[in-house]
Formats: C-alpha cells, structure tokens, sequence
C-alpha cells in the first residue's frame, strides 16, 4: 500500500511501550556510548568530534578484529580450516571499512586540525593497545612495545599474553605440517615472542602448494585468504600516512615519534613473508618436481 501525505502509519503490532522491556538503546547501552565523546578544546572545536569518532569507531572495528583472529587461530589449531576462512573473509570486510574511514578524517583540513591539536597533549594512535594485539596475532610480534602499556595494567597484561601465544600463521603453519607439508621444525618450535621473519625452506614448500594447487585446494586457497588479510593491512597502514602527511606534513607525532617518517617504516613490516616470496618461484624448473620433503 502507498503511503500518504508522505507519512508511514505505524502497524498496530510494533511495540511502543518500553518501560520494563529491553529496547534498542538499551540493548546497545547508547547512553553509555553516545556519552564517550568528550571534546577537550575549549572552546570545543566543531571538528574535534569527527577526530574522536574517527578513532573511537576504529578500536570498535579492531574489538572485532581481534574477536575474529581469536576464533581463527583456535580453528586453524583444531584443523577446522573451512572454519578459520570465514573468519578471516569477516576480518576483509572489517579491514575495507577501516581502510575507507582514513578519507573521512582527511577532510579535517591542517589549517582546522592545528586549531585543537595541541590539546591532545601527549595523546597518539601508537597508543592504541588493540592495534597492537592485531600485530602480535599476525606474528609480528615486539616485546619492546609493552612498554609503551605499563600504565594500563590491563592493556598490558592482554599484549604480554598474546606475546607468549602462537599466531595465526604460527597456527596456520602447524596445521600444514599436521597435513604432511614439510615445514621447517625450527619453525614449529619457534619461540613465539619472536616476530616471524623470512625462512627461505618454507617457500618451497609453498611453490609446491601453488604448482599443485587443484591437488591441495583448501590450503591454496587459505593461502591466497592470508595474502589477502596482509594487503587489506598494508593499505590501511598506507592510507594512515597519507593521511598524516596531508593534515600535518612531516611534523612530529603528537606521542613523540617522528610523525610520518616513522609511520612509513610500517610499510616494510610484514606478517607472511613467505606468502608473496613464492610469488617469484612459481613456474621455475627446481631439480627433482617432486614435493619438497
């Protein structure tokens, strides 16, 4: 049925008494939500709510991240790979909205941002605990950066775990062992407060998954799924300096890095070394074409 006069008539049947009933808001607890905005300017600034709101959605977004990565590691370590896929194709998603929220704050001019920056105070992103328990679930793990949490206990104590903890690759690794791939036994026995770095053994392997890929089709294509988290990361970790540079150039970072420069040398870190070196083996003679043993 149309509408009138441009008005929608509620159905007889939608609740509208809320009192002693869990509604919406409550449900998302709102107030308390909608209440965690608190500019500091003064006079507030009309863009210091767009900069906290950029930030607090993202650490929303890396809650689920790290709820999904969580889940993708138990998986992988119970050799439910189907599993561990759909949470990584969840993580994509989340990393596409990530990486698009970056234009949204590169609409904060220089000219409006250096109206409130200096009320931050020592404040910075480098601070963001959760961005750092992704890093550590991927593999690229840094004890150094606790440092950086020992005034908040429990973000502390969360990293110093996750420190002590296998990775998904870490997980992703053991599973292809257990599947009868050959990988190097100082890799399954690795100390895991160790960022993973380039095994040049382990690329043989992965040519061999490649080249037989119709042959081991769940591993290739987690493979692929694991080339794909990294990219989504790389750009969003891209995107995060491009901004920087356009609002603040090459000052420094608020948290006292070196502002952008530092933020660059993100770009060489890398969670799955292993996966983009195969990419310049495959279709090269080696001397037996037999699997790697």
């Amino acid at each position: 049925m149309a509408v009138e006069k441009n008005t929608r008539s509620i159905e007889s049947g939608i609740e509208t008494d809320f009192s002693g009933k869990m509604s919406y808001g409550s449900y998302l607890q709102l107030d308390r939500l909608l209440s965690a905005q608190v500019p500091v300017s003064r006079p507030e600034h009309h863009d210091e709510l767009l900069f906290i709101i950029q930030h607090q959605t993202t650490e929303l977004w890396f809650k689920l991240v790290l709820h999904e990565l969580r889940t993708v590691r138990d998986q992988l370590r119970a050799d439910d790979l189907r599993y561990a896929m759909k949470g990584i194709a969840r993580v994509k998603h989340i990393q596409h909205i990530l990486a698009e929220q970056w234009s949204v704050l590169a609409t904060l001019t220089p000219a409006e941002y250096a109206e409130f920056r200096g009320e931050l105070g020592s404040a910075s992103g480098f601070q963001s605990f959760q961005y750092r328990a992704v890093e550590f679930l991927l593999g690229n793990k840094n004890a150094d950066m606790l440092r950086v949490f020992e005034a908040r206990p429990e973000a502390h104590r969360m990293l110093a775990e996750l420190l002590e903890q296998s990775s998904v690759y870490d997980e992703f690794l053991a599973l292809l062992h257990r599947r009868g791939h050959p990988v190097p036994g100082h890799l399954l026995a690795r100390d895991f407060r160790q960022a993973h770095v380039f095994d040049p053994e382990l690329v043989q392997t992965f040519k061999y998954i490649y080249e037989h890929a119709h042959d081991n089709w769940d591993v290739y294509e987690a493979c692929e799924e694991l080339v794909d988290l990294e990219d989504n990361f790389q750009l969003w970790r891209f995107r995060h300096v491009r901004t920087v540079e356009r609002i603040i150039g090459m000052k420094r970072g608020t948290g006292g890095s070196s502002g952008a420069g530092f933020l660059r040398k993100a770009l060489d870190l890398t969670f799955f070394p292993e996966l983009f070196a195969v990419r310049t083996e495959i279709g090269r003679a080696d001397d037996s074409g037999a699997p790697p043993s």
